[in-house]
């Protein structure tokens, strides 16, 4: 019956986490079976999480590098590495999300914050403002993929996985979709005849090449001591206390923020830190970047950073609430488990429930925000993910990557109509320029989904 209401409220309109909170205690008043409060003890339990409090300060992080103006820096270093490419403007949109996508965790923030710089640029070289705005939607979608990612930090919360395991196991495809981007991207300037944006000045680009050296010899250095005896805290605070003398030295533009995930994703697989901790990590970082070491972060940015962190943690954190009572009603009146024993009479095989969980996570991409959706269709789908013995981390990456994709449509898609706004077009024209760009979403999603050693790959090497 709660099952019915839900849908109804959605049918109406009603918001997601009204819905479910809603339907539960309606369910609940007329049964009879248990108290009301139960629904309240029930959501406060849901979110009286130790790992969910890396949600708020994975949210501030991104913020923090939004406000900072550590966009501009990114833009100018992605710029300086392939903008020298033909259809040079596209591969530093897409080479910059990469980036940001290490600081922000979300599709959202990476499409206002680094969208707006890019669209403008490509729209001032002579770009279409629909070829724009798809490589700036498809190149956002990396948010979430390219660790710190808040969907997986939900997900890992609801399928009781590992977080460092998901962030692990973002890396490799997260670079797959960057390559298959700047291929299309590639085909793209063959195919109108687009030329160099600018020309290619080897010393700008020798020093982008440096710092992505830097960056790279930064974890192999310390992988190389901690075999060795070595103080590993000790010898972390003198690698970072050298990086920023050579920073100061060289004057990089995005040493320092590229090191966020390098940080983060370190710091939990040596053990240093749980990735709530990481999660502090990075407002620590991200605060002394813009407060103490660029000095751009004002009083009145970081109070807006602030209360932006506080009205989306609380939208998110209220979903979780509302999606534990709804996730244990499901339990209680066994639907999860018939769900469960009707689909495996004729999904007998992994691929074939890949497949089947493919098309209901893209339709439902479609109309539920990601975190709703996540909330939703983890207590239905994972006891079927567990009997047919797919790899929950696996089944993560598939899970998220799927709701990526549902954010680039209508009637929901939440990127899609942050870029119409920022780019000024109507939603059918922006749809249009975004369907081009699924080509080499959906041959991500391809690969991903079937070839389970492009997520796992890097876990189990590091494991």
């Amino acid at each position: 019956m709660f099952k019915l209401v839900f849908l109804a409220f959605m049918g109406a309109g009603v918001p997601v986490a009204i819905a479910m909170a809603a339907a539960v205690l309606l369910f609940v008043l007329l049964s009879g079976n248990a108290p009301p409060f139960v629904v309240i003890h029930r959501m406060v339990g849901g979110i009286d999480s130790f790992p969910l409090l890396a949600v708020p300060f994975f949210i501030l992080a991104g913020n923090l590098m939004n406000v900072a103006g550590i966009t501009t820096r990114i833009y100018n270093f992605s710029l300086a590495l392939v903008g020298w490419l033909r259809g040079g403007l596209a591969h530093v949109n897409i080479v910059g999300s990469v980036i940001f996508a290490g600081m922000s965790g979300t599709a959202i923030a990476d499409a206002a914050g680094l969208g707006t710089i890019e669209i403008k640029a490509m729209k001032d070289h002579g770009y279409s403002t629909e070829f724009a705005v798809g490589v700036t939607a498809a190149s956002a979608t990396l948010g979430p993929i390219i660790p710190p990612s808040l969907p997986f930090v939900i997900y890992a919360m609801f399928a009781n996985v590992s977080v460092g395991q998901l962030f692990l196991a973002g890396i490799v495809p997260g670079a797959v979709m960057a390559l298959l981007m700047m291929l299309t991207v590639a085909w793209f300037a063959r195919r109108n005849g687009w030329g160099r944006d600018t020309r290619p000045e080897w010393r700008r680009i020798a020093k982008a090449l440096a710092e992505l050296a830097v960056v790279v010899a930064f974890p192999v250095v310390l992988w190389a001591l901690s075999g060795t005896g070595v103080n590993m805290q000790l010898a972390c605070a003198l690698a970072l206390a050298a990086l920023l003398v050579a920073d100061r030295f060289f004057r990089f533009d995005a040493v320092l923020p590229i090191m966020t995930p390098v940080l983060l994703i370190g710091g939990m697989t040596s053990g240093l830190f749980t990735a709530t901790e990481g999660a502090i990590a990075a407002c620590v970082w991200a605060l002394f970047l813009g407060l103490v070491w660029y000095r751009t972060l004002s009083l009145k940015t970081l109070v807006k950073a602030c209360m932006d962190t506080v009205e989306t943690s609380s939208t998110v954190l209220f979903i979780v609430a509302a999606a534990s009572i709804f996730g244990w009603m499901l339990t209680a009146t066994r639907t999860t488990e018939l769900i469960a024993q009707w689909v495996l009479t004729f999904a007998t095989e992994p691929w074939q429930f890949l497949l089947l969980a493919n098309a209901l996570m893209l339709f439902v991409g479609c109309f539920l925000e990601p975190t709703a959706a996540i909330t939703i269709l983890v207590p239905i789908l994972l006891p079927i993910v567990q009997h047919l013995g797919i790899d929950p981390v696996h089944f993560g990456l598939v899970m998220v990557l799927n709701l990526m994709i549902g954010l680039l449509h209508p009637p929901m898609g939440l990127v899609l109509f942050v870029l119409a706004r920022v780019a000024r077009l109507s939603v059918e024209r922006t749809t249009m320029a975004i369907l081009p760009w699924l080509v080499p979403l959906l041959g991500s999603l391809a690969l991903v989904t079937f070839v389970p050693a492009v997520s796992l790959w890097l876990p189990r090497l590091l494991s």
